[in-house]
C-alpha cells in the first residue's frame, strides 16, 4: 500500500517544511470535505490541538479549505488530549473529529490525526480515497475567513468520561509524580489525580509553544525516574505531547515497559470477569512474553500490525475490549475508542488501589523475554525486500532463532528511522543477534 501523505498515525512532518504547511493543510481541508460529501453525511468538524505554536495556524488553515464548499460548521476544541477529541467527537454529533498534533516528536513538528463520527481513527482505504483527492484541490476560491466556534466544554466531557474509573477519594494516601511533557494534558490529568485524592508533584506543565516533548514526558523516562525518587512517589506517570500513551514508573524509579502494562490490565480485567473473550490484543512489536505469562491465566494474546488503530479494527471486529501497543499506547474499548494514555494511567492505578502492595513487587507477574530494540535514522526508506544483504541476515537469524526468538525490522511510519527488535530466551544470544543485524542495516541505510 503506497501512501503519499499518511503515515501510521495521520500526516507528520516539520511544520512549515516538506508537506506540512498551512497551504497544503487548507488543501487537506477542502479533500476532506469533498470526501464526507460523497459520504453523504453532514458536515460538522471537531478540532483540537496540542500546546505546539503552529497548531493555530494549522486549525485556520484546515478550517478555510473546509468551509470552501458550504456553510460548513467548525468547532475549536482548543488545547486537549487526543483521546479528549474522539470523546468530543461523540459528543457533539460532529461528522469528524481533527487533532492538530505531532505527538511525541519535537517543537518544530507538527501533524494531523483524523477521526470518524464514532470517535475511531479513519481506515486506510479511508485514507487513500483522502490521498486521492488532496493533489487535484485548487485553493484560489477557499474562504478567507473561516467561521469558527469555540468550545470550552471538551475537558470537563472528558474528566467526567473518566472519573468514574476509580472510587472517589481512591487515590488518598498515593504520592504520584506526573509528567505532562509541557503538551495537551497540563491541565487533564493533574486535574483528574487530585479530584481523586492524591498528592502530586507535576512537571512539563508549563508549555509555552516551543517546548513540548523537550526533555519531559514519555520520551526522557530517566527526568520521571529522577522525580520519583526524588519525592518518593508510589509511582510515575509521564505522557507524550498529545497524552496518548502512558510511561509508568515504579517506586524504585524503574520504568515499567509498555508490555508490562499491558499484561498487568489484562490479569486484572481477566481476574474480575471484565476482558471479553479473555483476549489481549497486542501488536507485532509486543514481547513474546506476554503470550508466555497470560496463556498461563489461560488469556489468548492476537496480534496486529503496528499502530493502535489496527489494535483497535480488531477489537471492534472480534468483540474485544483490552488492547494495546509496547509504545504506551492502551484502548480500554469500555471508556474510549483510541488509545487513553489517562486511561490506561487509571486502571494501573485501580490495580494499586486494590491490591495495596508497590508497583515493583506487582509487575514481577508479567514475565517478558530478552529483548533489544532500537530507532535507527536513515538516509532514505529503501524497499526491504530489495536489499539482499539484509535479507540475507534475516533469514540467517530467523533460522538461527527457530522458536527460541524473534526478529522484527520495519520503517517508522512517522519518521524517517527504521525500528529494530530482537528477542529470545537468552540475553546473551539476543545481543549477538542484535549486533549482526544492526551492523547490516547501519552498513546500507545510513
Amino acid at each position: 500500500m503506497n501512501r503519499k501523505y499518511f503515515g501510521t498515525d495521520g500526516i507528520r512532518g516539520a511544520y512549515g517544511e516538506s508537506v506540512l504547511t498551512d497551504e497544503f493543510a487548507t488543501r487537506l481541508g477542502r479533500a476532506v470535505s469533498q470526501w464526507i460529501g460523497e459520504e453523504g453525511e453532514a458536515l460538522t468538524v471537531a478540532i483540537g490541538r496540542d500546546t505546539r505554536a503552529s497548531g493555530p495556524a494549522l486549525l485556520i488553515a484546515f478550517a478555510r479549505g473546509f468551509q470552501s464548499g458550504s456553510n460548513i460548521r467548525v468547532i475549536d476544541l482548543g488545547v486537549l488530549p487526543t483521546p479528549a477529541i474522539a470523546v468530543c467527537v461523540r459528543n457533539v454529533g460532529a461528522t469528524l473529529g481533527v487533532a492538530i498534533t505531532a505527538s511525541h516528536n519535537p517543537a518544530q513538528d507538527n501533524g494531523i490525526k483524523f477521526f470518524n463520527s464514532l470517535g475511531k481513527k479513519l481506515t486506510d482505504s479511508q485514507e487513500l480515497e483522502i490521498e486521492s483527492l488532496v493533489d487535484r484541490i485548487d485553493t484560489s476560491d477557499t474562504v478567507e475567513t473561516p467561521q469558527i466556534e469555540v468550545s470550552s466544554a471538551g475537558e470537563s466531557a472528558y474528566l467526567d468520561l473518566l472519573y468514574p474509573t476509580l472510587p472517589e477519594g481512591s487515590l488518598k494516601g498515593f504520592r504520584i509524580v506526573v509528567d505532562t511533557a509541557n503538551g495537551a494534558a497540563c491541565n487533564t490529568t493533574p486535574a483528574l489525580l487530585k479530584a481523586l485524592g492524591a498528592e502530586l508533584f507535576v512537571y512539563g506543565n508549563e508549555p509555552n509553544g516551543l517546548n513540548i516533548n523537550e526533555g519531559v514526558g514519555s520520551q526522557y523516562p530517566k527526568h520521571l525516574s529522577e522525580k520519583v525518587l526524588e519525592h518518593q512517589a508510589h509511582v510515575g506517570i509521564a505522557h507524550d505531547g498529545d497524552a496518548d500513551r502512558l510511561l509508568i514508573c515504579d517506586e524504585s524509579g524503574k520504568v515499567v515497559s509498555g508490555d508490562t502494562l499491558l499484561g498487568l490490565l489484562a490479569l486484572q480485567e481477566s481476574k474480575h470477569g471484565r476482558l471479553e473473550k479473555n483476549t489481549l490484543v497486542a501488536t507485532q512489536q509486543s514481547n513474546i512474553g506476554l503470550d508466555y505469562t497470560l496463556g498461563k491465566a489461560g488469556i489468548s494474546v492476537v496480534r496486529t500490525s503496528i499502530g493502535d488503530r489496527y489494535v483497535l479494527e480488531e477489537m471492534s471486529k472480534s468483540g474485544y475490549n483490552l488492547g494495546g501497543e509496547s509504545s504506551g499506547h492502551v484502548i480500554v474499548s469500555d471508556i474510549n475508542t483510541t488509545g487513553d494514555g489517562l486511561a490506561a494511567a487509571l486502571k494501573l492505578l485501580a490495580i494499586l488501589v486494590e491490591e495495596w502492595k508497590p508497583l515493583s513487587e506487582l509487575q514481577s507477574r508479567v514475565t517478558l523475554f530478552p529483548q533489544v530494540s532500537t530507532a535507527i535514522e536513515v538516509v532514505e526508506k529503501k524497499p526491504l525486500e530489495d536489499l539482499e544483504d539484509i535479507q540475507s541476515i534475516l533469514g540467517e537469524l530467523e533460522s538461527e532463532m527457530g522458536e527460541a526468538g524473534r526478529v522484527l525490522l520495519r520503517y517508522s511510519g512517522t519518521e524517517n528511522k527504521i525500528r529494530l527488535l530482537v528477542e529470545g530466551e537468552d540475553a546473551g544470544s539476543v545481543e549477538t543477534w542484535y549486533q549482526r543485524l544492526e551492523k547490516v542495516v547501519r552498513d546500507h541505510l545510513t
